[in-house]
Formats: structure tokens, sequence, C-alpha cells
């Protein structure tokens, strides 16, 4: 998936947002303000995974933990066109599921999550 896609699947999930924080050529996906996937100017995506899909990823050299964030269990895929677009898509519905639940019930009520 290209930057282009990533950016149009992001955006159909449910309240999801697009900001540029650290530059017109980073994207950052957000819910509720909190970020679920970066695309970064060299075309590098990093998203939030589950701490199971972490170990698998890294372990098995699928994905590598992402540069800063890795502590909070993101992985930075250094090429997302290289992933079939079904297994991405799954992986950025878990990302932005992860960062909605840790909102606040007002919060995901409000934007129409709960």
């Amino acid at each position: 998936m290209d930057r282009a896609g990533v950016k149009r699947f992001c955006l159909s999930l449910p309240a999801a947002t697009l900001d540029h924080p650290f530059g017109e050529d980073h994207d950052a996906y957000r819910v509720g303000g909190k970020v679920f996937a970066i695309m970064g100017g060299d075309g590098g995506l990093s998203f939030k995974a589950s701490d199971i899909a972490f170990e698998v990823l890294t372990e098995t050299g699928r994905a590598i933990p992402a540069p800063y964030l890795a502590r909070g269990k993101w992985v930075h895929l250094a090429d997302p066109a290289d992933w079939p677009d079904d297994d991405l898509t799954e992986h950025l519905i878990t990302a932005h599921a992860l960062i909605a639940a840790k909102l606040t019930n007002k919060a995901r009520k409000d934007l129409g999550l709960a």
C-alpha cells in the first residue's frame, strides 16, 4: 500500500484525523487526539501493535521496533508496499482500536466510538 492508500484507509476509520506535527512530509493519523499510525517522509510506516503482534512481527523480521516508540509496542515498516494490503489494513484497524480503547468513556462516546 502506498502513501495515498494508507491515507485513504486510515481516514476511513471511525473518528480518524490527519495532521502533520513533525512537518508536512510526516502524516500522523489520530483518533481522539492520540496517534495510532505515522507515515514518515521516507515512506516508512509506524503503528501501534498489540503485545503479541509486536513480538511476532519483530521476531520474524516482518517489522522492526519503531524508533523512539518501541517501548509502547510500536512497529515500523520500511516499505508498507511490501505488505499485502489485507494484512496491513488489519494491523491499522487494530492500531486504531488499541488507541481508541485508551480514550476516556466520555471521549469515546463523543466520537461515536462507544
